[in-house]
């Protein structure tokens, strides 16, 4: 097996077209696995961890542009105000050797519909930057994953950035795992409310071949959340959400949850995360009690 270390994203791209069998790596925390255990055997590894261009970040008044290099412990400790609902992800993901070494680029070239960043990615409308020698394209997350670990991604093409808009409301991000911490989740969910733009996004995450939103639960939102108000919600209308949500996943059973288990606990996320985030617009107003 190859191994190809370039320092510089010209240098990568480069090795990229002309090995595209080459397995890509940053962190390892997905590779080395597949690898440890036989499940992968590519001619060459294209280490992308010296590509300096890969571990930054820039935020202008547009929103935000991230690495795909950055890895989740610097998504928590730096960006927690800019990408909250990711943020929250990233403090779930592995241990705190995990998050130092696994990267926001790496779970998405993973592809895996229990893919934690996917989900908050997916209800913020993020995009994804793709590059090669011949150029450099977008596509919107939720156009991204096309199957269980496969992708829109060519075989001379690298993920460069993930693109954010600016955080204009509250953002929640919560799943349910066969232990407390350490685990791949048995399902996920994540929720965006953009209050100026009366804008609803939701992401759900290990409950279909893709990670996928829930339209319905979001156009629910759109036309019947108080979104000029900051009272209790109803309690019909934060059960309907629940439902909806549920109603969007195509679960399946495996040796982490029932089909019939995943569907209810979405229905539970959601309504939390509604709430949750309800609850974070109400505390923006002076003398509200919650």
């Amino acid at each position: 097996m190859d191994f190809l270390q370039p320092t510089t994203w010209a240098e990568a791209l480069a090795l990229r077209a002309e090995h595209p069998d080459a397995l890509p790596v940053a962190g390892g925390t997905d590779v080395m696995v597949e690898l440890n255990f036989a499940r992968r055997r590519p001619p060459a590894l294209l280490d992308l961890s010296r590509v300096a261009e890969l571990a930054k970040w820039d935020a202008d008044p547009g929103g935000l542009r991230l690495g795909a290099g950055v890895p989740y412990r610097r998504i928590v400790t730096e960006l927690s105000g800019r990408a909250p609902g990711l943020a929250m992800a990233a403090r779930t993901i592995g241990s705190p050797q995990i998050r130092n070494r696994g990267t926001i680029g790496g779970n998405l070239g993973s592809a895996s519909p229990a893919g934690d960043a996917l989900p908050p990615l997916l209800a913020a409308g993020a995009t994804v930057e793709l590059a090669s020698v011949r150029g450099v394209r977008r596509v919107p997350v939720a156009g991204f994953c096309t199957g269980p670990k496969r992708s829109v991604l060519a075989p001379d093409e690298l993920i460069a950035a993930i693109l954010l808009g600016p955080t204009t409301g509250p953002e929640q991000f919560a799943k349910v795992g066969t232990r407390n911490a350490m685990v791949i989740a048995v399902c996920s969910f994540a929720l965006v409310l953009r209050m100026a733009t009366r804008e609803v996004g939701t992401g759900i995450g290990s409950a279909a071949p893709t990670p996928v939103r829930a339209p319905e639960a979001e156009d629910l939102l759109r036309a019947e959340l108080p979104w000029d108000g900051w009272g209790d919600l109803p309690g019909p209308l934060v059960r309907r959400f629940g439902e909806l949500v549920a109603a969007a996943a195509s679960p399946i059973d495996d040796v982490r949850g029932t089909a019939a288990y995943r569907r209810h606990a979405l229905g539970v996320l959601a309504r939390r995360s509604l709430v949750r985030a309800w609850d974070e617009h109400r505390s923006d107003f002076p003398g509200v009690g919650i």
